[in-house]
């Protein structure tokens, strides 16, 4: 990770230090274990527990003869005890045993991170989707306008497309991330599943019920697909910010501290720097979907192929996640939204009333719904104002024939409340859904 994105809390349980750490809470699991079924000789769990110490130098200098890490790392740790004592360390183990075991450890560590950080930031959207329940304003399809609608809407759907990922995402943490303590290709050689279930307690682990030798990677690549999916998420609002930031629009501002700065030679911009870095992070994020699915395809009942992009992939994405999440909580509470500018487009703007006089026309007058939606489609194509547009309602109905004489008159507060009229059963259902 660069530092530019850095955030210790996530990096710090990807160091080296970190990994070989885990091993060896990995392996002091099995032996306390072993120990308890008297299957190695009393004293030797809490002997090696004392001396034990992580040396990472130490280690990187035994594996540059070794070539194997897990190797060099058991030889870091069993140099400092006697040889009828270091003997019984990695016992009945194999190298995956340790390395799955302690990765999935490590990813344990972080989601106890991301998680808390997720749910801020599904506070901060309700809390903005509450704030502009009833802020009206006009509703785009295709780029363009259509009707009007609850601001606050905009906020709303993002919280409940952000809470099934922060969903799926606890329901991984708490029943998808499992050990195996199984031996060589899974066959419990030396080992037994009930010993295999009782060190992976004290890890507080979920068993893999089928291991070969490798725990299947089909577990991160869920993980990694539901931040992913999170990821298209984020960008998804990030993108609805940064299209209200035009400058032609100026619905909504990033929030601009004291002292920032938006161009080097234009002083008067204010840019959406974090709804464009966001977008980066997604694009980020869900690349690293593909390695995560390419490392489910291994060899036979293993091969190591995964193993040096989880090295360099893994830290990153949760790492990248966690940063993403922080800073789209505070882009979200900093974000400044002009209720002036977003109600007067609805009040500047009429073209939004066809599908209600269509309906009207519909409900009141006998007659198509083709005619009708034709009538309609003139007048709003022929009209420049509200008032020319109801006049030109009624003299192309009459013009068809039909007598239509008057039309409702709607003031700023009536077009709120017909439009508005329902949004509050939709914010009680989706939090009912999503609570």
């Amino acid at each position: 990770m660069i530092p530019r994105y850095e955030c210790k809390e996530i990096s710090s349980i990807w160091t080296q230090e970190s990994r070989l750490e885990n091993f060896l809470k990995v392996e002091l699991a099995l032996l306390e274990t072993l120990e308890e079924n008297q299957l190695i000789p009393k004293g030797v769990y809490q002997t090696i527990k004392d001396k034990a110490q992580v040396n990472v130098e130490r280690a990187n200098e035994i594996e540059k003869t070794t070539h194997h890490d897990i190797i060099a790392f058991c030889t870091s740790i069993t140099e400092n005890v006697s040889e009828d004592i270091g003997k019984y360390f990695h016992f009945g183990v194999t190298s995956s045993d340790i390395i799955d075991t302690a990765v999935n450890l490590q990813i344990k560590d972080s989601l106890s991170l991301i998680l808390p950080e997720f749910k801020t930031l599904l506070m901060s959207l309700k809390k903005k989707a509450n704030q502009y329940k009833n802020l009206i304003c006009m509703g785009r399809s295709h780029g363009m306008f259509a009707e009007p609608m609850s601001f606050g809407q905009k906020f709303l759907g993002s919280y409940a497309e952000l809470s099934r990922r922060y969903q799926e995402l606890q329901n991984f943490y708490q029943h998808d991330i499992t050990g195996q303590l199984s031996g060589a290709v899974g066959n419990y050689c030396i080992l037994t599943t009930e010993i295999e279930e009782q060190a992976l307690k004290k890890l507080d682990l979920k068993v893999e019920a089928v291991s070969t030798q490798v725990i299947s990677r089909d577990y991160i690549a869920k993980m990694v697909s539901i931040i992913s999916l999170a990821a298209s998420a984020i960008e998804r609002l990030c993108t609805e910010i940064r299209h209200l930031h035009h400058s032609d629009l100026q619905e909504v501002h990033e929030g601009f501290s004291k002292g920032q700065k938006g161009s080097s030679t234009m002083p008067h911009k204010k840019n959406p720097i974090s709804g464009e870095n966001l977008t980066g992070m997604a694009r980020i994020l869900r690349s690293h979907l593909i390695v995560a699915h390419e490392n489910i395809p291994l060899w036979h009942e293993r091969d190591i192929s995964h193993s040096s992009t989880e090295r360099m992939y893994l830290p990153d994405h949760l790492g990248l996640f966690f940063y993403t999440l922080k800073r789209l909580s505070k882009t979200i509470d900093d974000l400044v939204v002009h209720e002036e500018v977003i109600e007067n487009k609805v009040r500047e703007n009429f073209t939004y009333l066809s599908s209600y006089f269509l309906h009207h026309l519909i409900q009141n007058y006998k007659g198509t719904r083709e005619l009708f939606y034709e009538i309609v489609q003139s007048a709003a194509f022929n009209s420049t104002n509200s008032n020319e547009f109801g006049q030109n309602v009624i003299k192309f109905s009459q013009e068809k024939g039909i007598k239509v004489t008057t039309l409702p008159t709607l003031d700023f507060e009536e077009i709120k409340r017909i439009y508005l009229k329902q949004i509050e059963g939709v914010f009680q259902r989706t939090y009912r859904q999503y609570e």
